[in-house]
This record gives C-alpha cells, sequence and structure tokens, in this order.
C-alpha cells in the first residue's frame, strides 16, 4: 500500500508538447510508482483566463487525457478524473473563500505578475483573483500530502497551509497542510528560442507526425553566431543543443559540441542527428496514442472511473468538513 498522497493538475490547454512531456509527465511517471497519485484536468482553472472563449475545452480535455495514457501515465497505478466532474471541489472552494482574507490572494506572486504582464485579456475577475484558492480546495479536498510544483509555484503550496491552518483553527482539525514536492525540470525552449508555447506556435508536439516534426526541427533556431557554414558556434547558445542534452547519447553529444566549435559540422547535420534521436523516442508513444485514438470508448471508461473514484474520497472529506462547519 502506498501510504502518501500527491495531487496534481493540468489545464486543458489541448495537445501536450515536448515541455509537456519532460516537464510534468516524466515526474508524474515517476511519481505513480511511489506514491498514491491522482493527476486531474483543472478545467475550471482554463476558465480563469479563458472565459470568453470556452468552446475547445471539452476536445482539449479528451486530447490531453489520451496524451497522458500514451506517454505512461497508468489509470491501474493513478486516479485520473476531470475537476469539473467533482462537484465538490466547487463546494470546498466557497467555503474556504468565506474564512480568507483578501490580501492573502492579493500578495500571490503569480496574481501580481499575470495581473502586470497580460494586457489583452480583463483579467478583473474574481474567478482570477481566487484561482489560488480553488487550486487550495483541489488540494485540500484530498488531504494530499505532497504537491508537485517548480519553484515558481512552491507560495502556492504555502498559501494552501496557510488556508488549512485557518481553517483548522477556527473549526478543528480537520484538514492536513500539504508539502510542496519540489521538482527539477529541463528548460525546453520552442523551435523560435522562446518558451515553447501553444500560443507562440513553436511547440512539437506529442501527437505530431515524423514529416511535421522534421521539417520543424528543420527550420529551428540556431546558435545565431553562425550566420556562415564556417562560422564556429557555441552549443550553449543554441536551442538545438537544449534538446541534444535530452535526446543524445553522451557519445552523440560529444560529437555536436565539438564539431560546432570548430565548425566541422553544420546546423544540418547537428539537426539530423536530433530529429533521428526525438522521432526514436516518440515512435511507442504515438503508437499507443493511435490506439487510444481508435478506442474512444476505452478512454471515457477511464476518465468516468477516475471521476466515480476521486468523488467518493472528496465526498468523504466533505462530509467531515461540513460537520465541522457545522452546515
Amino acid at each position: 500500500m502506498k501510504e502518501k498522497t500527491v495531487l496534481s493538475g493540468m489545464r486543458p490547454t489541448g495537445k501536450l508538447h515536448l515541455g509537456h512531456l519532460h516537464g510534468v509527465l516524466e515526474n508524474w511517471k515517476k511519481l505513480q510508482d511511489e506514491y498514491d497519485c491522482l493527476f486531474f484536468v483543472a478545467d475550471w482553472h482554463s476558465l480563469t483566463s479563458e472565459y470568453a472563449d470556452t468552446k475547445g475545452i471539452e476536445e482539449n480535455i479528451n486530447e490531453m487525457i489520451i496524451d497522458w495514457l500514451s506517454f505512461g501515465i497508468d489509470p491501474e497505478n493513478a486516479t485520473l478524473f476531470v475537476q469539473s466532474r467533482v462537484m465538490e471541489h466547487a463546494e470546498l472552494h466557497l467555503l474556504l473563500s468565506m474564512i480568507t482574507p483578501l490580501p492573502w490572494l492579493e500578495r500571490v506572486p503569480t496574481y501580481k505578475e499575470q495581473m502586470d504582464n497580460i494586457r489583452d485579456k480583463d483579467l478583473g475577475t474574481y474567478g482570477f483573483l481566487g484561482y489560488p484558492l480553488l487550486q487550495s480546495a483541489d488540494i485540500l479536498l484530498y488531504k494530499a500530502d505532497f504537491v508537485p510544483v517548480g519553484i515558481d509555484q512552491v507560495p502556492h503550496v504555502e498559501f494552501t497551509r496557510e488556508v488549512a491552518r485557518r481553517f483548522n483553527f477556527l473549526y478543528g482539525n480537520v484538514l492536513p497542510e500539504p508539502q510542496h514536492l519540489l521538482t527539477q525540470y529541463p528548460k525546453l525552449p520552442g523551435t523560435d528560442g522562446r518558451k515553447m508555447s501553444k500560443s507562440y506556435n513553436n511547440s512539437i508536439y506529442l501527437s505530431d507526425g515524423d514529416e511535421v516534426i522534421t521539417k520543424k526541427i528543420k527550420t529551428a533556431m540556431t546558435d545565431p553566431q553562425r550566420v556562415r557554414r564556417t562560422d564556429p558556434g557555441d552549443p550553449e547558445l543554441c536551442p538545438i543543443y537544449a534538446y541534444h542534452k535530452i535526446y543524445s547519447s553522451d557519445e552523440q553529444k560529444d560529437y555536436v559540441v565539438k564539431g560546432c566549435k570548430s565548425a566541422d559540422i553544420g546546423c544540418i547535420e547537428c539537426k539530423k542527428i536530433l530529429t533521428r534521436n526525438i522521432l526514436e523516442e516518440l515512435a511507442p508513444i504515438r503508437e499507443r496514442r493511435q490506439e487510444y485514438m481508435s478506442n474512444p470508448a476505452r478512454v471515457k471508461e477511464i476518465v468516468e472511473e477516475g471521476n466515480k473514484k476521486a468523488g467518493a474520497l472528496a465526498k468523504k472529506t466533505m462530509e467531515e468538513v461540513r460537520r465541522a462547519v457545522r452546515i
């Protein structure tokens, strides 16, 4: 029996790219063997910033779950579910909102950062201000011991601990305080050198075919110092080498570094080596993806089973919460 519980979720933004694979899924795959894991589609969270356009959410949910399964997130070893199918998330969020001081929400670092940087959307809504509290409800509903996060998300877990402490002070010891599980992951740039993102149109997707991936890598940005084939380069300045660090053998990396610095090899040869390696690693993932795409009934069954399991856990917690609050 796995003694500790881990909870983690992803917003349904559509098909997943290599950044998601190395930033989230690799970690999930390891955690599911070690902990009692609950992985959920955070579809309500997507409304905090995308409330004006919801037409693609259902399709995105399906695409994302298929990517999870294709990569090896095992429904026999973890609970996969959709946030909005477990209504207790909303109920606990509501109750926690009654006791959470407004300044606690306003001081969350990512809230201030996004308010300053995102200008093309109206984020002046309670939903956006309150999304860290909805995250807290997600975590506390399952009494999660650990929440895997990057360093920038640690304040969100600490916020959740504060909320739990306040609830327990007011109503008794019901909600355990979670701990963050710091996740280190490689920074994988997009094909234009910026952060890999669907909105930048610079992503390599798990579902991309061989020809698409080959073309994307062929036209991807390289070291700006190498204007001509004979110019020596610096692999550490080249977005392509960031991929080599993940997909290439030590021997191949050594060959690429020496060849780049001496200009003995050009970017075309360097990219061909990388392309072969990426296609080889993604081949079994894409094969499994095709199997799930051709069997939508099985995917639906997995999600419904996960929703029921998560719902049973959530119901138990909310019974305790209601008794504590006396409603």
